[in-house]
């Protein structure tokens, strides 16, 4: 497999694999099947897992630790959030260093190399409940991540970015600068659900901006919640992002039936041609959707003219 450099982090495997999809969050799998996948996924030369206590309450961190008992195989990164919402600054290094106490414990991991913040930054007019305002940010989240870097219990920290483009930017452009950050990454440009944003969604600059400071880039979502596959998988109401960013995606499907592909194999070469995204986080929770994103990465990179074709269809 390709091996890119994720900013600060070095060289990481071109396709990560997400927690979403382990943890249960994209739709039934068994353990066992979980745990299968991640073991699969790391003998097919990916080297980052990407995990969140949210990810199944917790499922996605209990099938790594139970994959690997505590011993990693070399070479192999995990990373882990915490979603601290709108609370008081003064509480937030205790509930950073608490909830990595208890990823840590379900890894069964002393250590682990990225820890992200998985909350939206927000401007500070913003009393969005689900956010972090960027003062909080910049003034205590900033500095207990360093202080947690510091002690030794992670390597790195990062940011999530899907929050607000204009505090987003700003944080990309900070002093201190996060070592990566999870950026939207799909032909839609779209997050579906997650763009809970009066500002219009702009993934592409947090993307050049990212680049631009040094900043490691995780591509997420470039199937858009199964809206960029041939079938959503799971029952959704009729007005549901997802559903709606389907249906908007109809030219697209009929453009991956001319190529000869499936949709999500196609949506995914897509993002992983998507300049200046760095690795790929994958939602599958089984070996049989592990295999085709592996197929897909393997074509390498889609052409200037297929790109265009997909951009085209789109856009009409």
């Amino acid at each position: 497999m390709e091996l890119r450099n994720l900013g600060k982090i070095g060289q990481v495997s071109a396709l990560t694999l997400g927690g979403g999809g382990i943890g249960a969050v994209w739709g039934e799998r068994s353990r066992e099947q979980a745990i299968a996948t991640v073991l699969d996924a790391v003998d097919h030369g990916i080297t980052l897992i990407d995990l969140a206590p949210s990810y199944g309450n917790g499922e996605a961190e209990n099938v790594v630790g139970q994959a690997f008992k505590g011993d990693l195989p070399s070479g192999i990164k995990v990373t882990t959030k915490c979603q601290l919402r709108n609370i008081p600054g003064e509480e937030i290094y205790s509930q950073l260093i608490e909830s990595l106490h208890e990823s840590l414990s379900r890894l069964q991991l002393n250590h682990v190399d990225i820890f992200l913040l998985h909350s939206n930054i927000i401007p500070d007019s913003d009393l969005a409940e689900n956010g972090t305002s960027l003062s909080t940010y910049t003034d205590y989240v900033i500095p207990a991540f360093e202080k947690i870097k510091t002690s030794g219990l992670i390597s790195h920290w990062g940011i999530t970015g899907i929050g607000w483009p204009s505090a987003i930017n700003t944080a990309l452009e900070e002093q201190k600068k996060p070592a990566v950050v999870q950026c939207i990454a799909n032909l839609l440009d779209s997050g579906g659900g997650l763009d809970r944003s009066p500002e219009k969604p702009n993934p592409r600059k947090a993307i050049e901006l990212a680049h631009n400071n040094n900043v490691g880039v995780m591509g997420i979502r470039a199937v858009q919640a199964g809206a960029l596959t041939d079938k959503i998988d799971r029952a959704l109401p009729n007005d549901h992002s997802e559903i709606l960013d389907y249906a908007k995606a109809a030219p697209f499907r009929e453009l991956a039936k001319e190529f000869g592909t499936s949709s999500a194999m196609l949506a995914h070469r897509y993002t992983l041609s998507m300049k200046n995204v760095d690795t790929v986080v994958l939602g599958v929770k089984n070996q049989n959707e592990l295999q085709e994103c592996l197929d897909a990465e393997s074509l390498g990179n889609l052409s200037l003219d297929e790109i265009k074709a997909i951009d085209d269809c789109i856009s009409v």
